[in-house]
């Protein structure tokens, strides 16, 4: 079976890393999505419920059986040792169902795997496990104004977001490959997708029509 290239795709909030993830879906690979994976785990009846209910309390899960996000967003923001022990529950299953569906890929003949991980830079066990680490960056103005506009956080709650992630010099010292989408179409994004392509094993996208990416 043909090598497979494993790689990272980081990037902080609003800088339109899902958009390229979706490019990188469209050239052939195989887009693994951390944070969806992860909220599989926190919705109704999730397999991480019993034991976020077992650590925080029942306060902290809905009475549709899912976890509170508000509440926990909460908790982490005010108690730095909160994120440790949700994580902890959280991460192994994660890690699990990342793994199950990376050899589903493989099975499938996809050439590249993209490993769509938020936290990549700060988790630093990542790394070691991919190829590459492809960031998507932009200057921190327009990840506020972005998220502001698809979301109904306000400025304090959004610049609370990216000072818990990794800065943006942190994310670039980590990248091997760098996507700069600021002030972008989302054809030219597209346009630079498909430079790096062939790099990661994969086809050219399909160009879209002209639009502004997020």
């Amino acid at each position: 079976m043909p090598r497979v290239f494993r790689l990272g795709l980081t990037g902080g909030i609003g800088s339109g890393k899902s958009t390229v993830a979706s490019l990188l879906a469209q050239c052939g690979a195989a887009v693994l999505d951390a944070d969806a994976i992860s909220r599989t785990f926190t919705a109704p009846h999730g397999l991480a419920i019993a034991p976020i209910r077992s650590e925080f309390g029942a306060d902290f899960i809905t009475p549709a059986d899912a976890l509170d996000r508000e509440r926990m967003r909460a908790l982490v923001f005010a108690e730095p040792d909160a994120k440790r022990r949700l994580e902890a529950i959280i991460h192994p299953l994660v890690s699990q169902e990342t793994a199950r569906q990376a050899r589903m890929a493989q099975d499938n003949g996809h050439p590249c795997l993209v490993f769509d991980v938020p936290l990549l830079v700060e988790s630093g066990r990542w790394r070691q496990q991919v190829d590459q680490v492809l960031v998507v960056d932009c200057l921190a103005a327009t990840q506020i104004s972005r998220v502001m506009a698809r979301s109904s956080l306000d400025r304090a709650a959004v610049v609370a977001i990216m000072t818990a992630q990794a800065s943006r010099d942190q994310r670039l010292q980590a990248a091997d490959a760098i996507i700069f989408n600021d002030r972008l179409t989302l054809d030219a994004l597209a346009h630079e997708v498909s430079a790096l392509a062939p790099g990661f094993g994969l086809s050219l996208p399909n160009h879209p029509d002209t639009k502004t990416s997020a």
